[in-house]
């Protein structure tokens, strides 16, 4: 038998081994196998890796197989060790600037030492698994250093577009456009003028013969097109020079200060890092937003930080250019239908190919023309929805700061710069707290704008003070933190108050919810006089539905009845509702917590989730999975998987069974969810949810044959017969719960239900034909109400074994 994994590990630590999320599973057939997808996108994404790889080694001053290396062993070896199937990696723009540094400070040489060493510190920091923390740097310190890495490519490209050699800088290289336009080569400003045409105007060619064309990247379009020109009208341009591999420059040992080389390696390291994985989460995006696209896992962060740095170590080593995931070569990855990694390493084959045999062809490129594509690449990076984005967050002086202190000083020191303006940004923030107290119809409100810290608590004391004794208040919190001081004097204010007679709410004021103190949670009733428990649970303010069910105290058996007036009953309005507090007339205890449910719904939860449903009542339902769980009031399916309108399509009876096709029941209403679902929703999962103390299989297990005359419930229960009779039979494998055996017969029933009621849903026409077809998969969960803990059935080879959800966050 073979080992369980967590759940949560389940799609991330062995998306290769058991149905990966880009690839099919495995058979028995030949295990590598390449789709025909796969085989079009690798060689869509090779014409653009091609000239955009030479034009990037062109732009650092590196010898030109250097791009060619990196572009190989970016597919090859990213491809096949990273986390993120679909995203492809090479030289890339980003690096230009950091890589051009180093060829100008200590040579090519050197600088593959550097790109080894960087390689190594990836590989270090994949064992450390830190790689979502790359993800907490601000995206506006990101945008505005790849803005500022644009400028410096474009402005340097500049001079080369006109026949020129770039400096080694953005100021002495604008201070040098003056004098180079003034002796500009007529031939090669025609040839980047041709290749700059072409780049804009291919992506727009209309018509049908338009769309068929358009599948030929611009790029290649661009330079090919340029060559040819060049060729044939005999212009005497500098080319493409590809020395030969006998004199290819290979590592050597770093030379050179300490300092200068360690921040080198460490600013490569976190350039390569930050983009690529900020590239595998776009991806990720990309990938899930495409037509008819089924259940993607997302990328292993830490793998695809380990495999760029394995890749870091092999092209460093072989003489290539740092390597980091290329978004436009990943986008066209996505685009061109790529399913599995096998499209990557494919494209790093060709690459190889076009190296040993496309030599000649490659010297005839014009050096103006891949200057002008690396140029159109470098404006490209700075993008005006960034630009928008960080200026709709008020994140735009953090966004030009990091621009240009990338563009005077460097990489690394805009980076440094930038952090230190987000920091002072924040910080700021947290100062500019607004507290204002106003009174309406005798009841004082203190309304807190911003974050509550010790800063502010001043401002806080002030305004409290300025509540009467034995008034009623509410502080309303419109804010996500509140420290320590503050919290302390607003208790210590809340509990003076209430003592000399007066009344306080707290509430948070988007939500209008009341914000239950740790302390009152812990220790019964709250200054206020409402209880803080509920049972022996701690509660928190998680949802609506702990107003009533935890600051409610539940009525004492032997308490009195409310008073039943039939003439005095009142007509409530679910809008508006009585009050929390207020006696309904003329209602039974659970129509007066019907009442309180709508009316807290009406004013609390509809203003927030009205313009969601208004967009699912335009749209219809559209929903990724059918949920078949019991219909036992523990089981909240909306709670336990985190899911709101519109999310799950629900199915729910006694016992979650699923009756086989064809079974007499008189009910079709299950099979007639499932085929609705599946064929007409076109749900991409199905799960069926057992609990823990179910009723219903305790009641199979007490249960006797049913006669003719059996009761609904009984006659329903008969479709769970094939449950309690793989129960009883010792020669099938018994399903266990997190490598542990069940604790006792009915638990046991409650997970062999789940795998049977899974074999039921496979014997459904519509769900056989979806799971061949491979849009549909199959999830058992279980979950334990009394230990509020999820448990996945990971189905192997000879075990059924429902596996803990651990809190592992799949999402980045």
């Amino acid at each position: 038998m073979s080992a369980c994994v967590p759940a949560g590990a389940t799609e991330s630590a062995h998306t290769e081994r058991a149905h990966p999320p880009h690839s099919p599973p495995h058979g028995r057939g030949p295990r590598f196998r390449v789709a025909g997808a796969d085989l079009s996108a690798a060689v869509a994404v090779f014409l653009i890796a091609l000239p955009l790889s030479l034009g990037i080694a062109l732009a650092t001053g590196a010898p030109l197989q250097a791009g060619l290396v990196a572009a190989a062993v970016g597919g090859l070896v990213t491809g096949r060790l990273g986390g993120s199937p679909l995203q492809v990696s090479g030289p890339a723009a980003g690096l230009t600037v950091v890589t051009a540094d180093l060829i100008h400070q200590y040579g090519w040489r050197v600088t593959c030492a550097v790109t080894v060493l960087a390689g190594l510190v990836q590989l270090g920091l994949s064992c450390l698994r830190v790689a979502r923390g790359a993800l907490a740097v601000s995206p506006a310190i990101v945008h505005g250093m790849l803005a500022g890495i644009g400028v410096t490519i474009a402005v340097a490209q500049a001079h080369i577009v006109l026949g020129g050699e770039p400096q080694s800088s953005v100021p002495d290289n604008l201070q040098a456009l003056p004098a180079q336009l003034a002796r500009l080569d007529p031939a090669a400003l025609a040839v980047s003028v041709l290749t700059l045409a072409a780049l804009l105007l291919w992506p727009r060619l209309p018509g049908r013969a338009g769309r068929v064309l358009r599948r030929v990247p611009a790029a290649l379009v661009a330079v090919a097109g340029a060559t040819a020109v060049a060729a044939a009208a005999g212009l005497v341009l500098p080319v493409v020079d590809l020395p030969s591999w006998r004199s290819h420059a290979l590592a050597g040992l770093p030379e050179g200060p300490v300092l200068g080389l360690a921040a080198a390696v460490l600013t490569t390291a976190l350039v390569c890092s930050v983009q690529s994985l900020l590239g595998a989460v776009a991806v990720d995006k990309l990938a899930s937003a495409r037509p008819g696209a089924g259940h993607v896992v997302r990328s292993d962060l830490d793998r695809e930080l380990l495999g760029q740095g394995a890749a870091n170590v092999v092209s460093g080593a072989l003489g290539g250019l740092p390597v980091a995931g290329v978004a436009v070569r990943s986008t066209a990855n996505v685009h061109a239908g790529a399913v599995s990694r096998n499209s990557t390493m494919i494209h790093g084959l060709l690459v190889v190919a076009a190296t040993l045999l496309l030599v000649p062809l490659l010297e005839l490129i014009p050096l103006a023309s891949l200057a002008t594509l690396v140029m159109a690449v470098g404006l490209r990076m700075v993008s005006l929805h960034h630009i928008r984005t960080v200026t709709r967050h008020r994140e735009v002086l953090v966004y030009a700061v990091t621009a240009l202190g990338v563009i005077c000083l460097g990489v690394l020191e805009g980076v440094v710069l930038g952090i230190a303006v987000a920091v002072g940004v924040a910080l700021h923030r947290l100062t500019r707290t607004r507290i204002t107290h106003k009174e309406e119809g005798g009841v004082h409100h203190v309304h807190v704008r911003g974050q509550l810290t010790f800063l502010a608590v001043p401002r806080l004391s002030r305004a409290l003070h300025l509540v009467p004794q034995g008034a009623d208040a509410v502080v309303a919190l419109d804010g996500s933190f509140m420290d320590h001081a503050a919290y302390e004097t607003l208790q210590d204010w809340q509990g003076t108050h209430t003592a000399r007679g007066g009344t306080v709410e707290i509430t948070g004021r988007r939500t209008g919810v009341r914000i239950a103190e740790p302390g009152d949670l812990a220790s019964g009733p709250a200054p206020g006089g409402e209880s803080g428990t509920h049972g022996d649970c701690r509660c928190r303010p998680w949802t609506a539905w702990r107003n009533h069910q935890c600051d409610r105290p539940s009525p004492a058996p032997d308490a009195e009845p409310l008073p039943d007036e039939a003439s005095g009953s009142v007509a409530t309005d679910p809008r508006t509702g009585p009050e929390p507090d207020a006696p309904v007339r003329g209602r039974t205890p659970g129509g007066i917590q019907l009442v309180r449910g709508l009316s807290t719904f009406q004013r609390r939860t509809a203003p927030l989730v009205r313009g969601e449903l208004a967009r699912l009542a335009r749209e219809g339902q559209r929903p990724s999975q059918l949920f078949l769980t019991c219909a036992d009031s523990r089981v909240v399916t909306s709670m336990i998987t985190s899911s709101g309108p519109g999310d799950l399509f629900v199915v729910r009876n006694v016992g979650n069974l699923v009756p086989p096709p064809g079974a007499e029941s008189g009910d079709d209403s299950v099979a007639a969810a499932i085929e609705y679902a599946v064929d007409v929703l076109a749900v991409r999962s199905i799960t069926v949810c057992g609990h823990s103390g179910c009723g219903a299989m305790q009641a199979l297990l007490d249960s006797r044959p049913a006669s003719p005359a059996a009761t609904p419930l009984a006659r329903w229960l008969r479709h769970g017969g094939p449950s309690l009779e793989r129960l009883r039979d010792t020669g099938a494998p018994a399903p266990r719960l997190a490598g542990r055996a069940p604790a006792d017969d009915v638990e046991q029933l409650c997970l062999t239900n789940v795998v049977q009621q899974l074999e039921h849903l496979r014997a459904h026409e519509s769900v056989a034909r979806a799971l061949k077809e491979g849009r549909l998969e199959l999830h058992g969960v279980y979950f334990h109400v009394g230990e509020a803990q999820a448990y996945l059935l990971a189905e192997q080879e000879e075990d059924r074994v429902f596996d803990r959800v651990r809190d592992v966050d799949l999402a980045v």
